[in-house]
């Protein structure tokens, strides 16, 4: 069973920054890809950046420019840089990944909020 233990969430000014990061139990290479999903109240879980196991990021349109994911293998540890934060940003972030039989893991999640 993997866990995936989250950190670094907060309260922060709009404009501000953050910097999440998720400690894996087991070497980031066991996965074909690790994530930062968010989720707002009333709202589905949304992808906000993945790093796959060969370092190709993927960001959402909405944090392009802003966010920053990136990985250190010899720390089983994932990080999501989140610059020029903004209100909209408010929500509940989770690590996850996803292994190569298909099946994804979670962290218990980290509040991050954003005030105007």
């Amino acid at each position: 069973q993997v866990q995936l233990v989250e950190s670094g969430g907060g309260l922060v000014q709009a404009g501000g920054s953050l910097r999440l990061s998720c400690a894996a139990s087991v070497s980031a290479f066991s996965f074909v890809s690790m994530a930062w999903y968010r989720q707002a109240p009333g709202k589905q879980r949304d992808l906000v950046a993945s790093i796959s196991s060969g370092g190709s990021t993927n960001y959402a349109d909405s944090v392009k420019g802003r966010f920053t994911i990136s990985r250190d293998n010899a720390k089983n540890t994932v990080y999501l840089q989140m610059n020029s934060l903004k209100p909209e940003d408010t929500a509940v972030y989770y690590c996850g990944s996803l292994s190569v039989y298909s099946t994804w893991s979670w962290g218990q999640g980290t509040q991050v909020t954003v005030s105007s």
